[in-house]
């Protein structure tokens, strides 16, 4: 008899995973500081040694399209546990270098055994990152093959909820003086229980191999038309959401005045979009997934221009608002592309899901710098005035596929044997 599947604790061990991943992003912000001032770097050094993480969580996801299906999802899965635990260490004991009196930074990063520590660790913590997306997408779509689009959901509601967690540990810590290390050094727990589930626990083969499809069967699905209009909008839906999240502390915080409170923003969108996707991705699901997604760029776009007028004289409360629009409007951009490839497109397997992801990573490297540019060129307010711009071509980009799809009988899911 084949060993039976746990598709509670396969979930389970997938969200945990994901809360590993976007905890990383809150408290590598949150360690910046003292990390560049014990090791004598500048920004722009920091920049080199935190890029990786990016990089790698983008090939490794790229990647995964074609080793989950050779080594199996489990066996993948727990090397991103170890890939975490390994990273971190890495870092942990990187030594600092002894530089001279009155020098303020290192002439390189490859300079010094500590600083190349340190951008090993975060290269594998973001390959680790990458293998996790890789992962648990096509898991969640083959375990729960009658239900895909709501559990993708469900499961990247963890997301944000991470975001939330990193965000808050750092912050208690940070009020007992806790060092950077100490900080870090959290991420071992989440990566230490979900390796705990990983291997305790059987994978099935991925929906695409269990059905007999061949390799080459998934790689023509890439080419289809609409796979690769998908692949287009998702450079642009990811850009809407991630790219202003990780300017978002700065960002509010230059329009408002609030500088201390400016990650608020981020923190409270954040609790959101984890509230709606978990307990309301199945009702959105309901619907057409255009007409879902049409309806959040429209808000999207309007919080985002909104909160783009806004200056230190702006209620509080008023700021909320807008920033609840945009919180809503970016909640099922992710989660609903990744359902629609995996719905229309069952024989393309985890290839067309990673690619996806792979898009949406690719997309957030290049938009941080442009962001960052006009911030430096121009102000905060007219750098999300020109993000808004995005979710607002997206407004008739979805209006006019959802046209498509109900002139047609509606949109519906494919099965692997269409």
């Amino acid at each position: 008899m084949p060993n039976p599947i746990n598709r509670q604790q396969l979930l389970t061990a997938s969200c945990i995973s994901l809360v590993t991943t976007s905890m990383i992003f809150a408290i590598r912000g949150a360690i910046t500081g003292p990390l560049s001032s014990e090791y004598f770097l500048s920004n722009e050094q920091i920049g080199y040694i935190y890029g990786p993480s990016f990089w790698g969580f983008t090939i490794a996801i790229f990647a995964c399209g074609f080793l989950v299906d050779i080594l199996g999802m489990k066996l993948m899965h727990a090397l991103s546990s170890i890939g975490y635990l390994v990273g971190v260490v890495l870092v942990l004991v990187a030594p600092a270098p002894m530089m001279p009196e009155g020098v303020t930074t290192v002439d390189s990063i490859w300079s010094h055994t500590g600083t190349i520590m340190l951008f090993s660790g975060f290269l594998l913590m973001g390959l680790a990152q990458g293998v996790v997306e890789g992962v648990i997408n096509p898991l969640i779509a083959t375990i729960y093959s009658d239900q895909k689009g709501k559990m993708l959901n469900i499961l990247h509601a963890w997301w944000p909820a991470g975001m939330v967690i990193g965000g808050l540990v750092a912050v208690a810590l940070g009020k007992t003086d806790a060092s950077w290390q100490v900080i870090l050094g959290t991420l071992i727990v989440p990566a230490t229980l979900a390796l705990y589930f990983i291997l305790k626990n059987n994978y099935p083969e991925t929906e695409r191999v269990a059905s007999n499809v061949s390799f080459g069967e998934m790689a023509k699905e890439a080419l289809n038309p609409f796979f690769l209009l998908l692949f287009g909008i998702m450079w642009v839906t990811a850009a809407s959401e991630l790219g202003p999240d990780q300017w978002f502390g700065k960002i509010m915080g230059d329009i408002t005045g609030w500088q201390a409170d400016g990650i608020l923003f981020l923190v409270y969108t954040a609790g959101l979009m984890f509230v709606l996707r978990f307990f309301f991705g199945g009702v959105v699901h309901r619907f057409s997934p255009f007409l879902v997604l049409t309806v959040c760029s429209v808000l999207a776009a309007v919080g985002l221009y909104w909160l783009s007028t806004m200056d230190s004289g702006t209620p509080v409360a008023m700021a909320f608002v807008a920033a609840t629009l945009f919180g809503i409007g970016k909640t099922f951009y992710w989660p609903t592309m990744l359902g629609i490839t995996s719905e229309r497109f069952p024989r393309g397997g985890a290839l067309l899901l990673n690619m996806m992801g792979g898009a949406g990573m690719l997309s957030i490297a290049v938009a941080l710098p442009i962001i960052g540019k006009m911030m430096d060129e121009q102000d905060a307010g007219a750098a999300l005035r020109s993000v808004s711009a995005l979710p607002g071509v997206l407004i008739i980009v979805f209006a006019v596929i959802g046209l498509v799809f109900k002139s047609k009988g509606g949109y519906k899911p494919k099965s692997i044997e269409e």
